[in-house]
Order: structure tokens, then C-alpha cells, then sequence
């Protein structure tokens, strides 16, 4: 089930939970449900630990497909492309409300470890980190350090 966001592109997919008595099962995406264009290139895993963030940035051109499946994180979203109106989102996901995240080229977004203990965090971007064996500039954009609106 999709949910609602006020973010064009912006994709927020509840994540079910098949529990049997062996552990649980999450599927996180499947390529018939993707967006038109979003083709994810490469995975990888973060833990982040309690009170910490990550961001804000955004890319000019890949876009990060999120599964939040631990922990607790409050996850801010602000758009960022030309000729669009400014919003922005706060969403929680986690253990209590896994999600499957994809963030479009543009939209700022950050996230926030709100919970007691280290979580984790999958990443499925659309393009290589710095390109075909590392040898392109990284497509970030950092707003960490900046005086902008950007901030959590």
C-alpha cells in the first residue's frame, strides 16, 4: 500500500511482515511495482546510531530507493527542484512502521535515528556511488554544514 506524500515522485510504500516460527520475511521491492525509471544499480547496508542523523543532501540525477526495517527513524524530506512550490515531509518508519522509501533527483532528505538503540537502514540507489569503478564525481549534494533551510 502506497501512502501519501505531498512530494511529486516521491514514493512511500508500507512494508508487510510475514512472521512464521522460523523469524519474518519482508519483501522490499519487487521490479513490477517500481516507478518507471527506477532501476536500482547497487545496494548496500548503514547502521546509524541513536540521536544520530544522516543529511540532509540530494543528487542531481540518481535517485535512493530506502527500506526502513529497524529501530526508529524520523525521516525529513524537502523539495528542492526548480519550479516547484517548497514543502516539506516528516515521515517515521522502522520496526513499528517499515517502509520502502524512493527519493527522486531533488528532494532533499535526511534521517534521524529517534530511538534507543543502533538501526539499520538498506540502500538501493538507481546509480553507482561515484561511478563505473569510482571514477566520477560523487552526484551529492551536502547540506549538513550549510546555513540553509535544509536543517533538521
Amino acid at each position: 500500500m502506497e501512502l501519501e506524500t505531498t512530494l511529486p515522485g516521491v514514493i512511500i510504500k508500507s512494508l508487510k511482515r510475514y512472521t512464521d516460527s522460523r523469524g519474518w520475511l519482508i519483501e522490499l521491492f519487487r521490479q513490477d511495482e517500481l516507478p518507471e525509471g527506477f532501476e536500482p544499480i547497487m545496494g548496500y547496508i548503514s547502521l546509524t546510531h541513536p540521536g544520530v542523523a544522516r543529511g540532509p543532501h540530494e543528487h542531481r540525477h540518481q535517485a535512493d530507493g530506502f527500506a526502513f526495517l529497524s529501530g526508529t527513524f524520523e525521516i525529513t524530506l524537502w523539495e528542492n527542484r526548480p519550479g516547484r512550490e517548497r514543502a516539506r515531509q516528516v515521515l517515521r518508519a522502522g520496526e513499528d512502521n517499515p517502509i520502502f522509501l524512493v527519493v527522486p533527483p531533488g528532494i532533499v532528505h535526511a534521517y534521524r535515528n529517534v530511538g534507543t538503540q543502533d538501526a539499520f537502514v538498506l540502500n538501493f540507489p538507481n546509480r553507482l556511488y561515484a561511478g563505473w569503478g569510482r571514477a566520477e564525481p560523487v552526484d551529492e549534494i551536502r547540506h549538513e554544514e550549510s546555513d540553509s533551510e535544509f536543517q533538521l
